[in-house]
């Protein structure tokens, strides 16, 4: 083999190591500091140190450590992908990269026009950190996307975003808007500017949390089954939670595969279309031409 080869493929292993490890490191340590328990347990994130600070204390939790995890197999994954890329030759990873930039330019296109073209990295983003996430529970990982909070800090910055295209045609057209088309309305649109923050993050929160919390309450509940009704088997074999094989594991296809993949789509469709929607395009269209007609008076 080739040094120039060599090197690649050592590269390469570097990059899927970089990409994997994290996972593997979150489950070791999970095993290592979680505490035995019986029967089941359903609790939020577990705060693992406590840093004093002059407000408020710092709290580094299971959530904070799990989305460090996800960040970092993300960037793994997305230098794997891109490595090696050059004209004239095709990989299948190449392939792979290339069908998820025109997926996301597909959607950004389809949802948000060619003016948010350069939308496509931030929306990218979102459905990575959201879906792998989610798909943390499938390790045995705590999901960062059951911690409200989490969830709660992306719907922030995409609320920021919204309030910021909204303002590009002046503050001004902005604060009226709140009275269109009625002034009577001006409470009720506050109002509802201020529940999208709140909506968006109580939406992915809730069915993340739910899906988890009902494939653990039917575990639960398929191995009492079996030790009622299976229990009278001789031996060890009256032991083993017979109902618990492959049916878990089904549900864990709907619950942690699909469901995941489903509300990350959401948040980002979500993104996509109170971006766009709040950006009055015709109305920052006049005002660009105002400035640039008051510039070439100015000049003249």
């Amino acid at each position: 083999m080739k040094p120039k080869n060599r090197r690649f493929m050592a590269v390469d292993i570097l990059l899927l190591m970089l990409t994997i490890l994290p996972i593997v490191a979150g489950i070791t340590f999970k095993v290592l500091t979680t505490p035995l328990t019986e029967g089941i347990v359903i609790s939020g994130a577990r705060i693992y140190w406590t840093i004093p600070m002059p407000i408020q204390n710092l709290l580094i939790t299971e959530s904070q450590i799990n989305s460090a995890i996800v960040i970092i197999t993300v960037l793994g994954l997305c230098l794997y992908l891109t490595h090696g890329i050059r004209a004239g030759v095709v990989t299948k990873r190449q392939l792979l990269a290339e069908w998820i930039v025109e997926k996301v330019d597909g959607m950004i296109h389809e949802n948000m026009g060619e003016y948010f073209a350069g939308f496509a990295p931030f929306v990218t983003a979102i459905l990575a950190l959201s879906g792998f996430s989610s798909l943390l529970s499938l390790f045995g990982l705590y999901a960062p996307t059951s911690d409200l909070n989490i969830v709660a800090g992306w719907a922030i910055l995409v609320f920021i975003l919204i309030t910021y295209y909204k303002c590009k045609a002046g503050l001004w057209y902005y604060v009226k808007s709140f009275g269109e088309p009625v002034k009577v309305l001006a409470p009720m649109n506050l109002i509802s500017e201020i529940a999208t923050p709140f909506s968006m993050a109580f939406r992915h929160y809730g069915n993340i949390l739910s899906g988890s919390i009902v494939a653990v309450l039917i575990g639960a509940l398929l191995q009492s089954l079996s030790a009622k009704f299976l229990g009278w088997l001789p031996g060890f074999l009256g032991e083993i939670p017979f109902l618990q094989i492959g049916i878990p594991a089904l549900l864990s296809v709907y619950f942690d595969v699909f469901g995941a993949c489903l509300q990350a789509y959401i948040f980002a469709v979500l993104t996509m279309l109170y971006v766009s929607n709040g950006f009055p395009m015709d109305e920052y269209e006049k005002r660009k031409l105002r400035k640039l007609q008051k510039k070439k008076n100015v000049q003249h």
